[in-house]
C-alpha cells in the first residue's frame, strides 16, 4: 500500500490519501515529469490474491482503461486517464484531478430541491451520460458521490468508471472451471437487472432517475417504499412536481428495464420535451413540400487530388437513388478520376426504361466548415406511385469498389469501425430521401412519428417495422424493396469520398441536422433544432442522396458486430453475430453530435427498439 511520499514508476508522487474502500484506495498525487508538477489522482486497486481472480481482474482492468482513454477524449466532463499500470500484482489508474465537490453537497438527505433546480440538474447529468451511452458504455454506479461539480466552470463531471473495483467472489463449477462474481453499483440506485449481474444502458437511467427523486423528496432511495405488487417506486407523496415531469421520472425508474428509456439519449429528449421551455421553442409543424434545389453556376477551382475526392461525395438526408452520378477508376498516376459511365447490372437494366433525370448542387467545405466549392450534378431515378399523390423517388447508384470503415487517425472514430477493408458493390437503387411520414402512412396505414409532418422522416419505427414496410412495398409494386446492407449504405453515403463526411473534413448545422452544441474538428458550434427537419432542406451528396448525415438514424439489414473481421466484401448484409437481435443503424440523428454523423459511424440497437431519432430508407433490386 502506497504511503505519503511514495513515488510510483518514478513518475507519480503520493501527496495524501483521498478515500478508501473495499476495492482499494484513492490518492492525490503530483506528476514529477511535467512542468509545475500538476496534481492528479491515483487509484490503487487491490484484487483478491487468488490467481484466477488476478487473471480476470487484469483483463477487466485493461478493458476498463481503454474505455476511459476513449471517453476522456470525447468530453471534458469525463476525467482523462493519463496512465494505467501494474506493479507487484497491484493495479493503478492515474487520472485527471477534478477540483470541486460531489453532488452529495447539493442533494442532501432531509432537504428538498425545487422542480426547476432538479430539472436543471437532471438535464446536466443526462447530457454527459448521453455521451457515454452513445459509445454503448454503461457506467454502473451513478450516484451523488460520483458526480462532481467542477469549481472552475460549474460543470458536472462524471467520475469513477470501475469494472474491476467490485470483483469479489470466486466460483468453481463441477468441471473445475473458475469464474468470478462481479457486482457493481450502489444500494438504492441499482435496479434489479444490474443486481443480477446483467446491467444495461437503461440501468444507468434508473440510477439518474432515483437521484432526481431523492433531490425532490429529500429521501434517500433505500428509504422510499415500493409497491409490493409490481416493485415500482412510490415517491409522489413527498414531492410537488408537474404531471409531465412525474411521467418522465416514473419511466426512468420503472422496475422492468424494458419499460424505461433505452438510454440517457432518449431520457434527455423526453425531459426536454416535458418542460415549458421546450414546448415554447418548438415551432408549429406544417406539411412541407420537397423540392429539388435549382441548378447554380459551377465554381471551377484548380483541382488537386484531394479536392477531386471531396467533390465526389456529400449528402444531406433523404430517400432517393441516383443512377448517373460519377463512378471512379484509378489511373496509372494514382489520380482518382470520375467517369460518366456507370456500371450496368441486371437491377439497373430492369428499371432503365422508366428512368428520369434530376439536377442538384453539391458543396464541399474546408476544415473550418466554410464552403470552398460548389458543383452541379445530375442523377437518374425512377418514381414509385404509392397512391393518393404520394410518390417515392429511387436514385440509381452505380457499382464500384470502396474502402469501408474509418482510418485510425480519424477524429472520434470507434474501434468497431475497424479494420478498414475493400468492398465491391454492384449497382442498385436507393431512396433519395429517408422514408417520409406520408410514404409510411400510404403503405402501413399508420404514422408513429413524434414530430409530425408529411415531408419529415418517419421515426419511432423499429427494425421490424421497417422490414414489414419493405415487404408491403414490394407486394404493392412488384419490385424487391429491402433495407440496405451496411456496406451499401456506407458506399452510398460516401459517394466516392474518403473524408469523415461527404461534405469534406467536417460539417456545420447549415448542412446537417445534428446537435450543434458539439462541433467536429475546427468547425464552429451551431444550431440545435431539437427535432427532425423536412427532407430536402440540406444539400445532397454526389449520388443525389439527401440527409445521409443527421436527421434520423437509419436501419440497415445487418446484425451488429463489434468489428469488421470476417465481414462480407461483396456488399451483401452480415446476417449473423453474437446477438442476432441487435441490428445496425447508420447516419446519425438530430439529437447526436457531429462525430456521430460521420460516414463510418455505427450504432447498435435492439430490433424491437423505437426512438424519436430512428427511421430508415429503402433500396431496390429487380425481382428475378
Amino acid at each position: 500500500m502506497p504511503t505519503t511520499g511514495t513515488v510510483l514508476r518514478n513518475h507519480y508522487k503520493i501527496i495524501k490519501i483521498l478515500g478508501s474502500g473495499g476495492f482499494g484506495d484513492t490518492y492525490l498525487a503530483v506528476d514529477l515529469d511535467l512542468p509545475n508538477q500538476p496534481q492528479c489522482v491515483v487509484k490503487h486497486l487491490k484484487p483478491n490474491s487468488d490467481p484466477a481472480v488476478l487473471q480476470i481482474v487484469r483483463r477487466l482492468f485493461d478493458s476498463e482503461a481503454q474505455v476511459l482513454y476513449r471517453l476522456g477524449n470525447d468530453s471534458d466532463q469525463i476525467p482523462r486517464l493519463f496512465a494505467h499500470f501494474e506493479e507487484q500484482g497491484q493495479f493503478y489508474l492515474v487520472q485527471e484531478f477534478v477540483d470541486g465537490e460531489d453532488l452529495s453537497y447539493e442533494v442532501i438527505p432531509g432537504q428538498k430541491l425545487t422542480q426547476i433546480a432538479v430539472t436543471k440538474l437532471l438535464e446536466e447529468i443526462l447530457e454527459i451520460l448521453a455521451v457515454v451511452h452513445k459509445k454503448n458504455i454503461i457506467h454502473r454506479d451513478i450516484k451523488p458521490q460520483n458526480l462532481m461539480r467542477r469549481r472552475q466552470d460549474g460543470k458536472i463531471v462524471l467520475i469513477d468508471f470501475g469494472a474491476v473495483k467490485e470483483v469479489n467472489t470466486v466460483m468453481v463449477n463441477s468441471q473445475g472451471q473458475t469464474s468470478v462474481s462481479v457486482t457493481i453499483g450502489s444500494l438504492g440506485y441499482m435496479p434489479s437487472e444490474q443486481a443480477g449481474g446483467q446491467p444495461k444502458l437503461s440501468s444507468d437511467v434508473y440510477a439518474v432517475g432515483m437521484l432526481a427523486i431523492q433531490a425532490l423528496t429529500g429521501l434517500q432511495p433505500h428509504e422510499l417504499p415500493k409497491d409490493p405488487t409490481d416493485g415500482e417506486v412510490i415517491w409522489r407523496n413527498w414531492a410537488n412536481v408537474t404531471e409531465k415531469l412525474a411521467l418522465v421520472l416514473n419511466k426512468m425508474v420503472s422496475y422492468h428495464f424494458r419499460d424505461r428509456y433505452p438510454s440517457a439519449v432518449e431520457a434527455l429528449e423526453a425531459l426536454k420535451l416535458s418542460t415549458p421551455q421546450q414546448r415554447q421553442s418548438t415551432p408549429t409543424i406544417t406539411t412541407p413540400t420537397i423540392q429539388t434545389p435549382p441548378p447554380t453556376k459551377i465554381i471551377s477551382p484548380n483541382w488537386s487530388r484531394r479536392k477531386v475526392i471531396q467533390t465526389v461525395g456529400f449528402a444531406g438526408a433523404g430517400l432517393g437513388l441516383a443512377i448517373v452520378l460519377p463512378r471512379f477508376w484509378q489511373s496509372d498516376s494514382g489520380e482518382t478520376t470520375p467517369t460518366s459511365r456507370p456500371a450496368s447490372t441486371p437491377e439497373i437494366t430492369r428499371f432503365a426504361s422508366n428512368l428520369k433525370t434530376f439536377q442538384f448542387e453539391t458543396v464541399i467545405v474546408n476544415a473550418q466548415g466554410n464552403i470552398t466549392n460548389r458543383r452541379n450534378e445530375q442523377a437518374n431515378y425512377f418514381e414509385e406511385d404509392l397512391g393518393n399523390g404520394v410518390t417515392l423517388d429511387m436514385v440509381q447508384i452505380p457499382g464500384g469498389t470502396f474502402t469501408m470503415g474509418s482510418p485510425e487517425g480519424e477524429a472520434e472514430r470507434d474501434k468497431d469501425e475497424s479494420p478498414q477493408h475493400q468492398v465491391k458493390v454492384p449497382g442498385f437503387f436507393m431512396g433519395k430521401y429517408e422514408i417520409t411520414q406520408a410514404q409510411y402512412q400510404a403503405i402501413m396505414g399508420t404514422n408513429p412519428a413524434k414530430f409530425q409532418g408529411d415531408g419529415r422522416p418517419v421515426e419511432q419505427v423499429s427494425w421490424d417495422n421497417a422490414v414489414e414496410f419493405c415487404q408491403k412495398l414490394s407486394q404493392k409494386t412488384g419490385k424487391n424493396y429491402r433495407l440496405p446492407s451496411e456496406a451499401k449504405w456506407e458506399y452510398a453515403c460516401r459517394a466516392g469520398t474518403t473524408t469523415p463526411f461527404y461534405f469534406g473534413e467536417t460539417i456545420t448545422t447549415d448542412l446537417v441536422n445534428y446537435d450543434g452544441n458539439f462541433r467536429y474538428g475546427s468547425a464552429p458550434k451551431g444550431e440545435y433544432r431539437q427535432q427532425t427537419t423536412n427532407l430536402g432542406k440540406f444539400p445532397p451528396n454526389s449520388f443525389g442522396l439527401y440527409d445521409m448525415h443527421g436527421n434520423v438514424w437509419e436501419w440497415c439489414q445487418d446484425v451488429y458486430n463489434d468489428n469488421y473481421t470476417g465481414a462480407p466484401t461483396d456488399g451483401t448484409p452480415w446476417l449473423s453475430g453474437k446477438d442476432n437481435n441487435i441490428k445496425l443503424l447508420r447516419g446519425g440523428g438530430w439529437i447526436y453530435d457531429a462525430g456521430g454523423c460521420r460516414s463510418a459511424d455505427r450504432l447498435s440497437f435492439a430490433h424491437a427498439s423505437r426512438a424519436y431519432h430512428v427511421g430508415f430508407r429503402v433500396m431496390a433490386v429487380a425481382l428475378a
